[in-house]
């Protein structure tokens, strides 16, 4: 059986439906939902509702039991008080159940920055979630995306009525990238084949070195309307993710993230890109999402 976290979710949802279109080659589904009303009508009828979140070890432990593939995400809270305890409080259930309930295969969303990245707030907490989960010799795989598309469409007022992407990054050096919808692929191909062993990362980067200056340009180009690129330093970005209701620990450790990921370059042009894995280039993504949205 398959165990999908995070089923509304941008990446749980590309994974539960490349899970859903390979038919009887996927077995038994189950997804845990916080919200099961939100799924979809083909999902309940396909997969085994377990209600609840997967933090919740008494949840965690009924959704896992005889799942011997899992995927799992943590889902981002920016009201949590502290960043490496929601990490912390998703990781421990699915450390419990690989020890209780037979999981046999883990697929997790990490990210690049193994091994490199220190003080890198979220990122840190998402990289020691892995190392926990390791510890316990499941079978596991990373997915590694560097900086993801989809966090523009936060932008699109913005790109719209003022022609404007902001990002605490230089504007002039590259920042790689990866979509959600290659993600999923990936983790589907991955739950989908049950003889992988060992564990391992995966990178997911996408085929385009651009800059957030180049990609400005591109999306300029896309929408044939002008569009720049502005740079937040530190204290303005933390200043608008408070006004946006995060909390003081959430909003310091994606300013950490911000900064580690400029000045440590992981996500820099040293990523080498994995066309096979990540084939969506950064233009086909903003024809096909960004522009409907912005234009819509």
């Amino acid at each position: 059986m398959i165990l999908v976290t995070t089923p509304t979710g941008q990446i749980g949802s590309r994974v539960l439906d490349a899970l859903l279109d390979a038919g009887d080659a996927a077995g038994p589904l189950r997804v845990v939902a916080r919200d099961p009303e939100r799924l979809p009508p083909r999902v309940r009828e396909r997969a085994e509702v377990v209600p609840g979140s997967h933090a919740d070890p008494d949840v965690a432990a009924k959704a896992c039991a005889g799942a011997d593939r899992v995927f799992w995400l943590v889902p981002p809270n920016p009201a949590a008080d502290s960043v490496e305890g929601h990490f912390r409080a998703f990781t421990r259930p699915l450390v419990d159940a690989i020890a209780t309930q037979g999981v046999q295969r883990v697929v997790a969303v990490s990210t690049l920055g193994r091994a490199v990245a220190e003080n890198a707030g979220q990122i840190s907490a998402s990289l020691a979630m892995d190392d926990a989960v390791r510890a316990t010799g499941v079978h596991h795989r990373a997915l590694c995306p560097p900086f993801l598309m989809e966090n523009l469409l936060h932008q699109a007022a913005a790109i719209r009525d003022r022609g404007e992407i902001s990002l605490a990054a230089y504007g002039d050096r590259v920042l790689r990238t990866c979509t959600t919808r290659d993600v999923g692929a990936v983790a589907a191909r991955l739950l989908l084949d049950g003889t992988w062993t060992g564990q391992d990362d995966v990178p997911l980067v996408g085929p385009d070195a651009l800059t957030p200056q180049g990609m400005a340009r591109v999306v300029s180009e896309v929408l044939g309307r002008p569009v720049g690129f502005r740079r937040l330093g530190s204290a303005e970005y933390r200043a608008e993710l408070l006004r946006h209701g995060a909390s003081e620990s959430w909003a310091r450790g994606l300013v950490d993230l911000a900064s580690a990921t400029a000045e440590q370059g992981f996500y820099g042009i040293a990523a080498p890109e994995t066309p096979g894995a990540a084939p969506t280039s950064f233009r086909r993504w903003c024809e096909e999402v960004l522009r409907p949205v912005v234009l819509g």
